[in-house]
């Protein structure tokens, strides 16, 4: 049994969520973070009995889902508009409701966006970005769950550095990090050195590859990381129990995956066979 964590997003069209973790349990792989996306995963289109069904199935295969990835491109909680971040708060809060449903232990959010064109002021949208998290930390707490910031390209707080400046101003235990190594290379940023010194605020680190003049989340090999001296840092830090697989490929899913095991063990990697 392998014990990373496998991200879902490439059966985002052609699977639901639980189908897509039937069919990958049977290749060895057991935990899983699934992309809150229809009709992939969608809370509002899942019925209590529906959701009963999927967490009685999950614990027949064996099967965890980590995280649930609620998204980024339809919800902001950093918006201007007082009832956007009301329906962001209420869409996190079915995700949360979900994680609750089938024992998720995290939430993966994204801080939200600042208009790219006569933007506000980051003194202006921290603030609503905070106001918001004090909507959304009890409900996380209540349910059992952590709240996890994705530093992502397109977001106001894309390095490493702006996500733990939030971590530790918010100071609780419910709101951690989740650290994705191809969104941090992408910009430039040294993912190895970004995970040495920050992963105490760390709760999962996502991993894929990617070049620096397209954002990617490529197989293993294809761009830009230092794979052995990652799965160094892993090893000093969260553990593979804490990364996510987050190779987005439409065609041959699993080839790729299984394909992207074997890499990370040709480097050196320690997955736990």
């Amino acid at each position: 049994m392998n014990q990373m964590i496998i991200n879902t997003f490439s059966y985002l069209w052609s699977a639901t969520a639980i189908d897509a973790i039937a069919q990958l349990v049977d290749s060895g792989y057991k935990t899983f973070e699934v992309p809150i996306s229809s009709p992939h995963c969608w809370p509002d289109e899942l019925s209590v009995q529906e959701r009963s069904a999927s967490r009685a199935r999950l614990d027949g295969y064996g099967a965890t889902i980590r995280s649930l990835n609620a998204g980024g491109y339809d919800i902001n909680l950093a918006s201007p508009g007082a009832n956007m971040r009301r329906k962001s708060i209420d869409h996190i809060k079915q995700v949360i409701e979900l994680a609750e449903a089938w024992d998720v232990r995290d939430v993966v959010i994204s801080p939200g966006t600042r208009r790219p064109m006569i933007s506000p002021s980051l003194e202006k949208v921290y603030g609503w970005m905070y106001e918001s998290l004090e909507a959304l930390i009890p409900l996380a707490k209540q349910a059992g769950t952590r709240l996890l910031f994705e530093n992502t390209p397109y977001c106001f707080t894309p390095t490493i550095e702006d996500l733990a400046g939030v971590v530790n101003t918010i100071n609780d235990e419910a709101v951690k990090i989740v650290y994705d190594v191809a969104n941090a290379a992408y910009i430039k940023e040294d993912p190895v050195q970004g995970l040495r010194s920050h992963h105490e605020s760390i709760g999962l680190v996502h991993i894929s590859d990617t070049g620096t003049d397209t954002w990617g989340h490529d197989p293993i090999g294809t761009g830009v990381i230092d794979w052995k001296e990652l799965g160094n840092a892993v090893k000093d830090t969260c553990g593979a129990n804490n990364v996510v697989l987050e190779i987005i490929r439409e065609e041959n899913p699993l080839q790729e995956f299984n394909k992207a095991m074997q890499d990370l063990e040709n480097q050196g990697w320690d997955l736990g066979h």
